[in-house]
């Protein structure tokens, strides 16, 4: 399907729109109007979702036939652009940093493109257009499959993309399997004693037990995970006292754990939960620890994963689609992929060497990923439901 230079102009002033008016999680109250405008302009079924922001479209066949849906994650982040471009962000203090921008362009540019060249009328089965919020908080996948997004239809599968930096633009990536890490979140209050820094004996140290703590939590990974596993935990926020001649009351420590298994993460968890009791009763401090899963691992499903690769290397040519390896990173499709068979693939956009990073206030990229995005896509709905 080659497209013409009318709808590639249409397609990058649109993503261009996008990138100038980032809407954080929950809050991307434009982004869905923007979105439910093009879908009814294009005479699409589609409609908004109680209590959150987010829209679903859907695009029945003219026959009977399987239900695909796909998704694209519509949140940006809390993050100061720092690129000069043209379309450069109005919102101070807020940019597409993560690429979501191009992942809603490209699905919108799908819409069109599945509408404008007839296949809607051919298709046996439905298709289902997924617009997500608040990916980068974990809460977004999960609220709308509460809400029922995965049925009536019922979802049959499920596919996405996310773009990578680190692969050229016109390639592709696939995950045979996993492709991102669990998050769980951690965030301990140590209660201790506070005294004067001269007299340490005549309280009890918040700060060194928590320094403790982050020297055990080292051992987790390299003595309690197997080798061949891989997994992650970081201590990144410790905060305690404010004078330099006063031991606290209280220290703050806040981290997150990443793992590639339930199994692991579940290991993670109840390691960090002997350590923090552990810790309570050799420095005689108070001790309360709050862990919040945020995303489980995501996983792909291997017949999902091997009709994506053909139908990328349908369009980009197969010695452009690479087999990934699972990243520590997480991503929220995951709560999809719990439900129904799916698989997201990664989408070149840079120069193949991954700079500047995602969630830089530098990350940007080359336009041309929005048309392999929507050439993928359309060949996945072609193949699954023309």
């Amino acid at each position: 399907m080659n497209l013409d230079r009318e709808f590639k102009s249409w397609l990058v002033s649109l993503r261009h729109d996008l990138h100038q008016h980032p809407e954080v999680a929950l809050k991307e109250e434009r982004t869905t109007r923007q979105i439910l405008a093009h879908l009814k302009q294009l005479g699409i079924e589609a409609h908004g979702l109680s209590g959150m922001t987010g829209a679903v479209g859907l695009i029945k066949g003219s026959q009977e036939g399987p239900t695909l849906a796909i998704r694209a994650d519509i949140d940006a982040l809390p993050v100061q652009e720092m690129n000069q471009v043209p379309y450069k962000s109005t919102h101070p203090g807020f940019m597409h940093a993560c690429g979501h921008d191009v992942h809603t362009a490209v699905l919108l540019g799908l819409a069109r493109l599945v509408m404008d060249s007839g296949l809607a009328e051919r298709m046996r089965g439905n298709l289902k257009l997924i617009f997500q919020p608040a990916e980068e908080t974990g809460v977004g996948a999960r609220m709308m499959v509460e809400r029922g997004v995965l049925e009536n239809p019922a979802v049959d599968r499920i596919i996405a993309a996310h773009v990578a930096g680190d692969l050229p633009t016109g390639h592709m990536g696939v995950n045979f399997g996993q492709s991102h890490a669990s998050n769980d979140l951690f965030r301990l209050n140590i209660q201790g004693k506070g005294t004067h820094g001269a007299r340490p004996h005549q309280g009890n140290d918040p700060v060194v037990a928590g320094a403790y703590l982050v020297n055990a939590l080292q051992s987790v990974v390299a003595r309690r995970v197997d080798p061949l596993e891989a997994a992650v935990v970081s201590v990144c926020r410790f905060h305690a006292g404010s004078a330099l001649n006063v031991i606290p009351e209280t220290a703050e420590l806040a981290g997150t754990m990443r793992a590639m298994t339930v199994a692991v993460q579940k290991e993670l968890n109840q390691q960090l939960q002997r350590m923090v009791r552990g810790i309570a009763e050799t420095f005689n401090v108070e001790c309360d620890l709050e862990v919040e899963e945020v995303f489980p691992p995501c996983m792909n499903d291997p017949q999902v994963v091997e009709f994506m690769e053909q139908c990328a290397g349908t369009v980009v040519g197969l010695d452009k689609v690479h087999h990934s390896p699972p990243v520590t990173g997480s991503e929220d499709f995951a709560f999809f992929t719990q439900m129904v068979p799916g698989a997201i693939v990664r989408l070149g956009c840079g120069d193949g060497h991954g700079e500047p990073a995602l969630h830089s206030p530098r990350f940007d990229v080359d336009d041309e990923v929005l048309f392999t995005g929507v050439r993928v896509f359309y060949e996945a709905v072609n193949s699954y439901l023309g």
